[in-house]
């Protein structure tokens, strides 16, 4: 399946990005814990330039610890500073806040030694959709200011936000990129919900989630769905899909499988981190297809 979603809003985010880069002090990228190289937009790099960033894996909670870790230290090792957070209960918001004052603390002092008045540090936050961007707004500014929703495409307007007198955020609706070179790249951010349900076959997605699950994951796979373990171990893609739908009873007439109704209780499902934490993909991983 070739996924591809870029309505005409994002190319206008993109310009918003790029017209209001000018008045940003720092950026404040979102990534997907679960996926943290799909997750992030190749085009922010062009857009942003050399601008102060710092990088937040949002929803780290349903992401597997040790392999965050790792993306921590790859992240790193290409100068970016990451921060691991979960902005529905507000884990690692106040290191964001002390992380983007320093990222700027240079300036701070030059501006104070000229004896400027000073100004708050203005920061923008940029991500892809259903990423949790306005969630983690509301938790940092510590009250609703923001609109916020479960499914991509959300917010779509400028907002400047102040958090407290030294620290503004200007929201930004969620941003893709115009083509996915790398499917598994697509495939992942379908996973996740960053592209919408309505635009894929969602038993596709399904199918080839428990297919990499039952690679990556089987152990917390089988629990879930209670499942034998020699079973997933060669079974097709589609009969996993079956097998998974007959143990939930997702059955319609005749005894046929509901492929609607399990391939949503399955992204549910995953997407809620109920099947266990997951991350999809791992640094050296992604390096060695990337200089393949």
């Amino acid at each position: 399946m070739n996924i591809q979603w870029f309505p005409g809003h994002m190319a206008k985010t993109r310009r918003l990005i790029a017209e209001n880069l000018k008045l940003v002090d720092v950026i404040i990228e979102l990534l997907d814990a679960r996926i943290p190289y799909s997750s992030r937009n190749p085009e922010i790099d062009s857009l942003v330039n050399n601008k102060p960033r710092l990088v937040a894996f949002n929803k780290s909670d349903l992401a597997d610890d040790k392999i965050s870790s790792q993306w921590i230290q790859w992240y790193a090792e290409q100068g970016i500073k990451c921060i691991l957070i979960n902005s529905i209960t507000g884990k690692g918001l106040n290191d964001v806040k002390t992380r983007a004052r320093e990222l700027v603390s240079e300036k701070i002092e030059r501006d104070r030694a000229k004896g400027k008045i000073f100004t708050p540090v203005r920061t923008m936050v940029v991500g892809i959709p259903n990423v949790g961007k306005s969630s983690f707004i509301n938790k940092i500014v510590g009250k609703a200011t923001a609109l916020t929703g479960d499914r991509p495409g959300v917010t779509r307007g400028k907002q400047w936000i102040r958090i407290n007198s030294e620290i503004e955020l200007l929201d930004t609706p969620g941003i893709l990129w115009p083509k996915f070179e790398d499917q598994e790249v697509g495939m992942n951010l379908a996973f996740t919900g960053a592209i919408k349900d309505d635009i894929m076959d969602t038993a596709e997605v399904a199918m080839e989630l428990l297919y990499r699950l039952s690679k990556l994951y089987p152990k917390e796979l089988c629990a879930r769905f209670k499942l034998e373990p020699d079973l997933i171990k060669n079974i097709e893609p589609l009969e996993l899909l079956e097998t998974v739908g007959r143990k939930r009873g997702c059955l319609i007439s005749k005894g046929q499988i509901d492929y609607s109704r399990i391939s949503a209780i399955v992204l549910d499902e995953f997407r809620g981190g109920k099947i266990g934490r997951i991350t999809l993909e791992k640094p050296n991983e992604r390096v060695e297809k990337i200089q393949q």
